[in-house]
């Protein structure tokens, strides 16, 4: 069995990445792991004991499953990764505000380092996320980007463990009939997909005036979405190479969990 990953170090937005983690480990019968990295000659004695204290107070919502731990010492996003490798990671969870340090911009890049680097899934979790509400309504943007729809199969199979519905998102980033005809037959692809997978789902295309991120959050906002999912890498227009990576933006202006997923090699969603 792989398991779901969370990077825990004490803070709120760790506890919070806990709570949801256990929620989705529950849901697809997964174990979990916690991963509490350390410093260099920090003693491991008092991070057992709050660890285990800890664990203790949350074992009654585990359904089925086990919750572990493990100490490792090093760089976050290595440690994170390479734990992820061994465990053969289902998903990795981790507050934006955990793991954290104390400078904001320093937490962006470390985060982004993760999924950058990791082997599974990466869902990031603000500080104030509300966790307590289930993950009703799923955001998924496609661009004309060739890996965008990688995402798909991801973002169906939490909508069916969650009884989601996915809003799907064409984005046109360009006036460009080439363009916009590659996001209608992306979009068109994705709708047929879910249909034939009897996911709930609705679809709806946009231009983009500004910026890739700005127009996916507005449109998250309007729907009150409850998680967005995107690539780690996107096409870039003009303005958003401007404002920088659009997976580091979401990462940045997002209120709302993020599910980070890396392109493959070879497209396993049918073109």
């Amino acid at each position: 069995m792989s398991k779901v990953l969370v990077g825990f170090d004490f803070s709120t937005g760790s506890a919070n990445a806990v709570d949801l983690a256990i929620d989705i480990a529950n849901r697809f019968q997964q174990d979990l792991r916690l991963v509490y990295v350390k410093e260099k000659g920090q003693d491991e004695g008092p991070i057992r004991e709050e660890i285990e204290r800890r664990n203790a107070g949350v074992a009654h919502l585990l359904k089925g499953i086990r919750m572990e731990y493990v100490i490792r010492e090093g760089k976050v996003s290595r440690e994170l990764c390479e734990q992820a490798k061994e465990d053969n990671a289902f998903l990795i969870v981790v507050g934006t505000h955990g793991m954290s340090g104390f400078e904001k911009n320093w937490i962006g890049r470390n985060t982004y380092r993760t999924i950058a680097e990791s082997p599974a899934p990466v869902l990031t979790i603000r500080e104030n996320f509300n966790f307590h509400k289930s993950l009703d309504c799923i955001v998924v943007p496609i661009d004309s980007s060739a890996d965008t729809r990688q995402k798909v199969p991801a973002a169906a199979n939490f909508a069916k463990v969650f009884g989601s519905e996915l809003h799907i998102l064409g984005l046109y980033t360009s006036d460009n009939k080439t363009i916009k005809g590659i996001v209608d037959s992306y979009v068109n692809q994705v709708d047929n997909y879910l249909t034939k997978a009897d996911v709930k789902h609705v679809c709806k295309c946009v231009s983009v005036p500004k910026n890739l991120t700005v127009t996916t959050l507005e449109y998250a906002d309007e729907v009150n979405a409850d998680m967005i999912v995107i690539m780690t890498e996107q096409e870039s227009s003009l303005t958003s190479f401007l404002l920088g990576n659009y997976a580091q933006q979401m990462l940045t202006m997002s209120s709302r969990p993020v599910l980070s997923i890396r392109p493959e090699e070879v497209n396993s969603f049918a073109r």
